[in-house]
């Protein structure tokens, strides 16, 4: 049976593992989009590998021809004294997408964009991921709940 790594969480059989939702009508009619309490910022580390700066505890990190670039939590980023343009709250829609769903990312930041939000989209195995500006994270909430049917 073929196992699979899933981040800190340890190993788990391919099989137990859900493939997601790829109808877009049904994930917009359940995105339940949660806002999350803490608040992150976007940090580009030059000459930086994956892996380097543990003690920022980056929630999410891409590695760019510019740099690394890291998704810290805000206070992190302050304790260590780093650069950042802007600060973020984080939703995320606790809908189990399929990375191969269609629409998905389109359709939210849309919805946000009628609203005049930013949207940083970032989508995991399970869950997509949306990095607000923090004055703007309660009207984003309430801008993705227009999509939920009851």
């Amino acid at each position: 049976m073929p196992l699979i790594a899933v981040g800190n969480l340890g190993i788990r059989k391919m099989e137990d593992d859900v493939a997601g939702e790829t109808n877009l009508e049904k994930l917009l009619a359940t995105l339940l989009p949660r806002l999350l309490d803490d608040e992150y910022v976007f940090c580009s580390m030059e000459n930086a590998r994956y892996g380097e700066h543990k003690e920022l505890e980056p929630l999410a990190t891409f590695a760019e021809s510019e740099g690394l670039t890291l998704i810290v939590p805000k206070n992190r980023a302050d304790q260590y004294g780093l650069r950042y343009d802007s600060v973020y709250r984080c939703i995320t829609l606790m809908v189990h997408s399929n990375l191969d769903a269609v629409g998905l990312t389109a359709a939210v930041s849309t919805k946000l964009a009628e609203h005049g939000i930013s949207a940083n989209i970032i989508a995991a195995y399970y869950h997509d991921h949306i990095f607000v500006p923090v004055e703007k994270a309660d009207r984003a909430l309430a801008a993705l709940n227009e999509f939920i049917r009851i």
